[in-house]
């Protein structure tokens, strides 16, 4: 299969989060399998065009978004290791400021978001015209590349149609929409049909909504995990207001676990670790314990666990819960490290916090990919109490690292985590349902009470270490969804499918 994936991240070039990472790693596995990749993504000024040795393409194209046109080029790399090539849209006036989405001084999102990824879908799709040979299928990453289903499907993809081309549109957070006012519509160039009330594609309470029309629209729909894709479709809290379009569109959604880079994700092979270590010589894991706590300014405890958090400081990710449970938190037997970024409340609790345990605490509010590492190496647990997780890759990170996980039972933390009570016997953390500080509480006392039982403790490490959460597998999974639709018998799983163990 020939394939253009148009995301808008991609590790290493551009990531705020999860989607970066896959996008960094799916059309690897899926070039190993055989099938011709090219990413698109744009130029953003943060990018190191020395660095990764970015060769300027002779393509101009004028792009319209209403009565603007903006002049944009392009830039390619192919990926000496993997072999995927990337095309990178340059348009200075739109993609060389700082921040992806925001501007970092406000905190707020560009206010032309809406005409920036308009130009940057409608680029992709010349870019596609260009490639040799065209893609039989264009795979569309989030709100941000949304647009072309619908732009294919009213003509405006040149030489690519809905009969000669398919779509595919990945849902990575369903919370994450690109929500506009109405009254800039003009802007998408999109017959008004799509934005009449009730029925058109794009229409959302008064608003333009592009990742509803890219669900109205695409041919087929996936998400980052098989129980992520029944809960936006049966829950109205984690359905955002579309899951009814979603429940409508069920046959034609799939639910796929996101995978795992273990060249860059595993302690017998991080080079940004102290001490590499292996299932069969975990001597290196105390190791890295020792200098973590160190990094931190903790002292050393042997039978108290280390919990690490690497993660966005919002809602979401369940920091709500970690406030609510914080004085109970800071007089367990256990000691805790945080590395992120997010809301001013949760940088205030995690100070507040350090001050008042300075022996149990230690935040840093900032983003530090080496850090990251350090702490998926040196802390013994891994607290991730999210709200909703459409997939979550720090659980599956941990799970190899020997850093048990405490998570809660929701979207692919539910896919890929297992309590250590669990009848099945295949437990690998410790998992709570409820979301609630007292539940959260309640999963790290049982680890805590366990850790100390070192035996036991191991037993439950080496459980999540043999597990394989590779992207070959997962990759598998979208080429067959590839063939689907190109027509081939290749058999596509269902959402209920848990994929990884």
């Amino acid at each position: 299969m020939t394939v253009l994936m148009v995301t808008p991240e991609a590790a290493p070039f551009s990531r705020t989060g999860g989607l970066g990472d896959v996008l960094g790693a799916l059309p690897a596995a899926l070039v190993r399998l055989g099938h011709a990749v090219t990413v698109c993504t744009p130029w953003y000024g943060e990018i190191d065009t020395e660095r990764f040795r970015i060769r300027r393409l002779p393509w101009r194209d004028d792009i319209r978004a209403a009565e603007l046109t903006f002049a944009v080029e392009y830039g390619r790399i192919v990926d000496e290791q993997t072999r995927v090539e990337f095309i990178l849209v340059n348009c200075p006036e739109l993609f060389e400021r700082e921040g992806l989405y925001q501007d970092p001084a406000t905190g707020r999102d560009w206010p032309d978001n809406d005409i920036r990824f308009v130009v940057f879908n409608r680029a992709a799709l010349c870019l596609a015209t260009r490639l040799s040979p065209r893609p039989q299928v264009v795979h569309c990453h989030d709100w941000q590349a949304a647009l072309i289903p619908a732009l294919l499907r009213t003509g405006q993809g040149g030489e690519l149609s809905p009969e000669n081309c398919r779509t595919v549109l990945t849902i990575h957070n369903l919370g994450y929409q690109g929500l506009f006012p109405s009254e800039r519509w003009r802007y998408l160039g999109l017959p008004d049909e799509m934005l009449t009330p009730v029925t058109g594609a794009f229409e959302f309470y008064g608003q333009v909504n592009f990742l509803k029309g890219g669900i109205a629209l695409a041919d087929r729909l996936t998400t980052v995990s098989p129980r992520y894709a029944r809960e936006i479709c049966e829950s109205e809290e984690l359905g955002c207001g579309l899951q009814g379009l979603l429940a409508q569109r069920s046959s034609d959604l799939v639910g796929i676990l996101n995978g795992v880079d273990y060249s860059t994700w595993s302690p017998s092979r991080d080079r940004k670790i102290p001490f590499r270590y292996h299932l069969k010589n975990l001597s290196g894991k105390r190791m890295n314990k020792v200098e973590l706590v160190r990094r931190c300014g903790l002292p050393f405890r042997e039978h108290a666990p280390l919990i690490g958090m690497v993660t966005r400081l919002t809602e979401q990710k369940g920091l709500d819960l970690l406030a609510g449970a914080a004085d109970e938190l800071l007089e367990m037997n256990v000691q805790l490290v945080v590395l992120g970024t997010g809301e001013e409340r949760y940088h205030q609790l995690l100070q507040s916090m350090e001050r008042r345990r300075p022996d149990k605490v230690k935040a840093f509010l900032t983003f530090d990919d080496e850090l990251a590492h350090w702490i998926e190496a040196g802390a013994d647990v891994f607290l991730m109490p999210s709200r909703y997780e459409p997939c979550g890759l720090n659980q599956m990170y941990s799970l190899r690292y020997g850093t048990v996980p405490v998570v809660r039972k929701v979207g692919g933390l539910a896919d890929t985590v297992i309590d250590v009570d669990d009848p099945s016997g295949a437990g690998n953390g410790f998992v709570f349902e409820e979301y609630s500080a007292a539940a959260m509480l309640q999963a790290i006392r049982r680890a805590a009470e366990l850790f100390p039982h070192r035996r036991r403790w191991m037993r439950l490490m080496k459980a999540g270490m043999r597990l394989d959460f590779s992207w070959d597998r997962s990759a598998r999974r979208y080429a067959a969804l590839y063939h689907s639709l190109a027509g081939a018998a290749t058999p596509v799983e269902t959402p209920g499918e848990t994929a990884g163990h």
